[in-house]
């Protein structure tokens, strides 16, 4: 896919990282000579490698470097802890990580990868992807915080690396390999990598060329604002990217004055994010001009977008905004709302191309659930995993008559548009009712002081369970847990009513700005148990 790309657009910009930009003819020659400064360091088919990197023109190059090499990507989160990426590296047994030189990861990099005996670190160092200007002021006022690394056989930088002499030695790849290893269940338990092969990805990518209207005689551009080492930032920004031909808009984290002065900038034609982005914005745009014409589309994907977050960013900034549903195992988009059609309020819209979505009974998953009944949401096509890495069980629990399960409840209705009630291990057991956290929250979102929403169950004497709801108000609102909970009662059933309604200053997201549930969990948890605890003492 990218040397068609390079053949075909190489004189068009692949990428603009905070104004510095790439031609694809020299994406294409910087990944032939880190392919060959890989194999140089000892990597050969099979050999897997880490990218522990936020979005820089070191990923895209690494990232496909290590594919020409004939290697595995393990995709790595730089925020990781050191558990976290000692769990990984174990798991994945990766011997070589690429990481910037952002003191704090670099320092916790280098010693995990110690720890793990990884082979090879490669630092890359941030001042050296930026704009001279940007490069020289980074240098000078951020010195403190630049990590380095020793000098010793053990580690490179990217300098180095694209040092090496001659061409890439060509390696044999078929389509149903292994390219990538995306970790997956981080907001719910111990990751577990899904395996994705180069098919997959290309499948998912020509899915999104087909879903968009096909390819366009213009060159569009598209804003990663969400980190590529993400599934959904992977395929939406990177390799749909790639195989248009489209700019890249590259930003190394999310924050909202830079995200609005980049788009004022570069104009983009599409912007994946997730809700928390979107919401932002439309706050924002009650304070200042927000000018997002040129955006063809808006994708919310990573986590449920609320009606009303949708209504209201659509209603202060004038641009589309469609969700999407998918999963890490699917590569990750299985469903969206078509960009000109029906978007249907709820919904995560209909299968992607050459995707099938089936409802099947979750008692028993052998057996197919008719239109508007909810069960579990199932998916089969091109771009499905083959399952996870060194973990036969769980793949085998992964699949239901071959059908991947996603762990989502859900139905279809009548013109095949899927809606999400909500997954299945959220799901509240509430003295023998099922209880359903999403359904609770986008009763929250109703209310106009509530700017965020999350809803668990905790541990309850009499009912086994009950929903707890955790609640950010919007900026300069006000709203009492006793008002919230009274604005929910005609809008839920009684079992469905939270017991408590906790406001907080913030609520637990992970990097890309997803609501995160699990560590609220662990803090009830945690408190339940030292309240059992004095109960006995006493």
């Amino acid at each position: 896919m990218l040397d068609t790309s390079v053949r075909r657009f190489g004189s068009r910009n692949v990428l603009d990282f905070m104004g510095r930009t790439l031609t694809y003819a020299a994406l294409g020659e910087s990944v032939d000579r880190a392919a060959r400064g890989l194999q140089d360091l000892g990597v050969v088919k099979g050999t897997r490698v880490a990218l522990c990197l936020p979005n820089t023109p070191y990923y895209p190059i690494l990232f496909f470097a290590i594919l020409k090499a004939g290697g595995i990507v393990v995709n790595v989160n730089p925020l990781y802890v050191e558990r976290e990426l000692a769990h990984l590296l174990e798991d994945s047994g990766a011997t070589i990580i690429a990481t910037c030189d952002i003191a704090e990861i670099h320092a916790r990099v280098l010693k995990v990868a110690g720890q793990m005996g990884v082979k090879h670190v490669i630092t890359c160092p941030i001042a050296g992807a930026l704009p001279t200007v940007k490069s020289i002021a980074y240098r000078l006022f951020k010195r403190a915080e630049i990590g380095r690394a020793p000098s010793d056989a053990r580690h490179c930088t990217f300098d180095s690396l694209l040092k090496a002499k001659g061409a890439p030695v060509p390696v044999a790849v078929s389509p149903n390999e292994v390219a990538v290893l995306q970790y997956t269940g981080g907001t719910t338990g111990e990751p577990k990598a899904a395996m994705l092969s180069h098919a997959n990805l290309v499948a998912n990518a020509d899915a999104m060329v087909t879903f968009v209207g096909g390819e366009q005689p213009h060159q569009d551009r598209v804003l990663g604002a969400l980190p590529l080492f993400h599934v959904f930032a992977l395929t939406t920004v990177l390799t749909y990217s790639i195989r248009t031909g489209a700019e890249m808009i590259l930003l190394p984290r999310f924050e909202l004055q830079q995200l609005l002065k980049t788009i004022d900038r570069t104009k983009p034609s599409y912007f994946p994010a997730v809700p928390t982005i979107y919401a932002a914005i439309t706050t924002a745009a009650e304070t200042q001009k927000i000018d997002l014409s040129s955006i063809h589309a808006c994708i919310s994907g990573g986590a449920p977008l609320p009606a009303e977050v949708r209504t209201a960013f659509e209603a202060a900034t004038g641009a589309k905004l469609v969700e999407g549903y998918g999963l890490s195992e699917a590569s990750p988009i299985i469903t969206c709302n078509p960009i000109d059609g029906i978007n249907k309020p709820g919904s995560a819209g209909l299968p992607f191309p050459g995707t099938t979505i089936e409802i099947r009974d979750r008692e028993d998953p052998t057996r197919l659930l008719p239109v508007g009944e909810n069960g579990e949401i199932c998916a089969r096509g091109p771009q499905i995993t083959q399952g996870y890495w060194h973990k036969p069980a769980a793949t085998a629990e992964l699949f239901a008559d071959g059908a991947l399960r996603t762990g989502d409840v859900g139905h279809l209705d009548e013109d095949g548009y899927l809606f999400i009630v909500d997954r299945i291990k959220d799901l509240i057991l509430a003295g023998g009712y099922n209880v359903y956290p999403r359904v609770i929250e986008e009763a929250l979102y109703e209310h106009p002081a509530v700017f965020e929403a999350v809803v668990i169950g905790v541990p309850d004497k009499y009912r086994g369970q009950a929903p707890k709801a955790f609640v950010v108000l919007a900026e300069g609102a006000v709203a009492t847990p006793l008002e919230l909970r009274d604005f929910l009662r005609d809008k839920i059933s009684k079992i469905e009513l939270p017991r408590e309604v906790e406001i907080r200053d913030t609520l637990p997201k992970t990097l890309i700005g997803k609501l995160s549930k699990k560590e609220l969990v662990a803090e009830e948890a945690a408190k339940a148990a030292a309240a059992e605890a004095r109960g006995v003492n006493a």
